[in-house]
């Protein structure tokens, strides 16, 4: 496979890459730019973070330590080496932010792309940067102090010199979706590689190897939000990030849900539709988009097939994914988009959920009309609370009924019992979520970041 891309500003030809090496390899041992650290090598600490700059104008901090080389074809990356005499790096000093040093290209760099890109919510984009030793109070007021700073010159210049950077021609980089479910009907067991952020894990952690390998990255139409009359299409190759921008306009509940998947440099790799492809119980956008009663379009080199997506999750790590398909987009219901949704997990930022609920009950002169009830980290797939909903359905919003609900969770759900919470606290919490929701249609403040007296 071949890729070009800008490295600080420089051209990059590389030929016969190792699809699934690695920015960070490629950065520390083939270049000995060692400014870029390796922490967790997992998405993690933030130390490994870098720029990523494309022709759309997009400036994404990104974790290089889960970013293979095919990723960065036709973009420019900017390393801490080539971010040059910016402000933050000064407030830094000033502000006394540094001590050991391990962590600071990963926050400097972090805090360059969101000054670019003129975020001032220093608590969200700094979130996936970590340290240990100094404390992030000085960090987040050298942010703050940075604020203002003008951006760098070297933004424009290296658009400017992508304008003129051809893409590589590589089969495994294909540009449209037809090419694609070519390539999937010719190697049905080609594995797609969006984000990375879990196959990343796969190969630094497990030593995974892939022999047919394709990047979706590249592909046209697989990354866009279309309004329709009475519905929603969000390509599958959307990222996490632009997804929870959008939410935050549509659908707020479900964007204050994705503010929590993961960091800004994860949600910037990752996608919906290989969250949802993933299969895994917890994922934390496969329950909000149920919930939604999103419908899920498959596609191949046969065409297409359209399924509710609850019926995708058919056991724990199978879903309903014939050889040579793929996810193509979601189609969600404008009349759901106030679906409430909840996270519950150990900590708030950078978190697996322990239980993850989503609420879509309309209500109609004090009467339950309408009852959808979807939770991630229940069982060993995404799934709705089928006996609670029937339960509820055409009856009295009011404590008491819902109280009678109490045993009916059993017959919908019995969850593990694991390092992240025993089968009796999400059995119970799952009930109080659904108490929650009673309470904030009351106007209840149950906001948990909130302390009254």
């Amino acid at each position: 496979m071949d890729i070009r891309f800008l490295l600080n500003g420089e051209p990059v030809a590389l030929t016969n890459v190792d699809a699934t090496k690695t920015l960070l390899d490629w950065l520390r041992i083939d270049n000995q730019l060692t400014g870029t650290k390796e922490g967790c090598n997992e998405g993690d600490c933030g130390a490994c973070t870098v720029i990523l700059i494309d022709k759309e104008e997009s400036i994404k901090p990104l974790n290089s330590c889960i970013l293979f080389l095919p990723q960065i074809d036709g973009k420019a990356v900017r390393t801490i080496e080539g971010i040059k005499n910016h402000k933050v790096q000064d407030k830094m000093v000033e502000f006394h932010g540094s001590q050991c040093g391990f962590c600071t290209p990963g926050f400097i760099t972090s805090m360059v792309a969101a000054n670019i890109n003129g975020d001032k919510d220093h608590n969200t984009t700094l979130a996936g940067n970590l340290c240990r030793c100094t404390g992030y109070e000085p960090i987040v007021k050298a942010a703050k102090a940075a604020e203002n700073e003008r951006k760098p010159a070297w933004v424009d210049e290296d658009l400017e010199k992508l304008s003129h950077l051809p893409k590589s021609g590589s089969i495994e980089l294909p540009k449209s979706k037809q090419a694609l479910a070519e390539i999937l009907h010719n190697e049905p067991n080609t594995r797609l590689i969006a984000g990375a952020t879990d196959i990343g894990l796969w190969v630094n952690k497990d030593f995974q190897k892939f022999q047919n390998i394709a990047f979706l990255n590249q592909v046209s139409d697989f990354a866009n939000i279309e309004e329709q009359s009475d519905a929603w299409h969000v390509g599958a190759g959307i990222t996490i990030e632009k997804l929870r921008v959008w939410a935050c306009a549509e659908a707020p509940s479900f964007a204050k849900l994705l503010t929590r998947y993961g960091s800004t440099q994860v949600r910037n790799a990752a996608t919906l539709g290989g969250n949802i492809a993933n299969g895994s119980p917890i994922g934390d956008s496969a329950p909000a988009l149920i919930a939604m009663e999103t419908e899920l379009v498959i596609r191949s080199s046969n065409g297409q097939r359209k399924i509710k997506l609850e019926d995708f999750f058919l056991e724990y790590k199978k879903q309903d994914l014939k050889k040579g398909e793929f996810l193509e987009y979601f189609i969600i219901p404008k009349m759901n988009v106030s679906t409430k949704c909840y996270k519950i997990s150990k900590r708030f930022d950078q978190d697996i959920s322990a239980v993850c609920g989503c609420f879509n009950i309309v209500l109609d002169d004090g009467l339950i009309k309408k009852c959808v009830i979807a939770f991630g980290g229940m069982a060993g797939i995404p799934k709705r609370a089928i006996n609670v909903e029937n339960k509820l359905l055409n009856s009295t919003w009011e404590k008491e009924v819902l109280q009678t609900c109490n045993e009916t969770w059993t017959e919908d759900f019995s969850p593990l019992s694991d390092l992240r919470s025993s089968s009796d606290y999400r059995q119970t919490t799952a009930h109080n979520l659904l108490l929650r929701f009673y309470y904030e249609t009351l106007g209840t403040n149950t906001n948990v970041q909130q302390v009254e007296p």
